[in-house]
């Protein structure tokens, strides 16, 4: 009886024995779990920084040293070969708490059957972690916005201005700047990829009053007894003529064309001095007014042609307040003119 019972007993023993080393096995991979739960997955990396195997305070100063320290590092804009300097820390951060935990996911998603094949085996089980930057868009538009006003140069209009006697007439010049909404995305762009020059490309803009725009000016000089015609800011003709007497000076200032007419008629307006004038005279070459006559918005002022017998005029102050042309000045100016030409007279 003895004896039939010692092969029993031996595989009691033994089935004890596995039973013992399963459950002290058991016990390790939990107890080995429990001791690695504070550590990242092995191969894990953040931008291709390793990071597998370091705790979360670790892997925070190797985030900070390695990762955030280069993509923080300053970004150098330039505008027309002039540099600045921009600061990305005011436009980005990132978010530790999420880029540790994307880290850890797929150690914290497995069983602990696969940690301890994993933890055994030496797998590596980490992924990468790079969607780990957030751009505040908003701070960087603000910061393209103030950029753009301090590098910009503003186109400049056409002008024309009178001091004293003399005319000044400034071409328009063209603005330089940069478009604000690539310049906003170039800068963005940057920021993400850790590239740390920004290249802004210039364009121009168009001032409001162009040297097209600025349109005709006539010039008259009261001392100099002539009459200039500019074609935006150059000049197009230069004519000799007559202005008013002293005791009828033709009116100073800015006026403006505001009509036209082909062999003009001269209606008597009842002045002392045409007081023994008839009532209107026809126009035509012989005409007071000559062939042509263009009228000014100063009342009863015109710039106007003279019969053959009042050329003597031209040059001198022998007129009531009109700007008197020769016929054939007259006739040459006429179709250069359109109504709404500002006229500019002078002392």
């Amino acid at each position: 009886m003895t004896r039939s019972r010692t092969p029993g007993r031996v595989v009691t023993g033994l089935i004890a024995v596995v039973l013992m080393l399963f459950i002290g096995a058991a016990a390790w991979a939990v107890v080995d779990d429990y001791l690695q739960r504070g550590f990242l997955p092995r191969g894990a990396t953040v931008t291709g920084v390793p990071v597998g195997g370091l705790t979360r305070a670790e892997a925070t100063r190797v985030i900070d040293e390695q990762v955030k320290g280069p993509l923080f590092a300053p970004i150098t804009v330039t505008f027309r070969d002039a540099p600045t300097t921009v600061d990305p820390s005011g436009m980005m951060t990132v978010d530790i708490d999420a880029v540790l935990a994307d880290v850890a996911s797929p150690k914290l998603a497995a069983s602990l059957p696969q940690r301890v094949l994993w933890r055994v085996t030496g797998a590596s089980y980490g992924h990468d972690t790079s969607d780990i930057l957030k751009v505040d868009t908003t701070a960087v538009q603000e910061w393209v916005a103030a950029e753009k006003k301090r590098v910009s140069i503003p186109a400049v209009d056409a002008t024309v201005s009178v001091t004293g006697s003399k005319l000044t007439i400034k071409p328009a010049q063209a603005g330089i700047t940069f478009n604000t909404a690539a310049a906003s995305t170039a800068l963005s762009a940057a920021l993400l990829s850790g590239t740390k020059t920004v290249g802004l490309v210039e364009t121009t803009t168009t001032p409001a009053v162009t040297n097209a725009k600025l349109g005709k000016t006539i010039f008259v000089s009261r001392s100099r007894k002539t009459l200039v015609l500019y074609n935006g800011t150059k000049i197009e003709k230069t004519y000799r003529c007559a202005v008013g007497m002293p005791q009828y000076p033709t009116p100073l200032g800015w006026w403006k064309i505001v009509a036209k007419q082909k062999n003009p008629i001269w209606r008597n307006n009842g002045s002392d001095w045409a007081k023994t004038m008839p009532a209107f005279i026809p126009g035509g070459p012989n005409g007071p007014l000559g062939t042509r006559a263009l009228y000014l918005n100063a009342s009863g002022i015109r710039i106007h042609g003279i019969p053959p017998s009042e050329d003597w005029s031209v040059g001198n102050a022998a007129s009531h307040g009109c700007m008197r042309m020769h016929r054939w000045d007259v006739e040459d100016l006429y179709p250069r003119v359109p109504i709404g030409t500002r006229v500019i007279i002078v002392s």
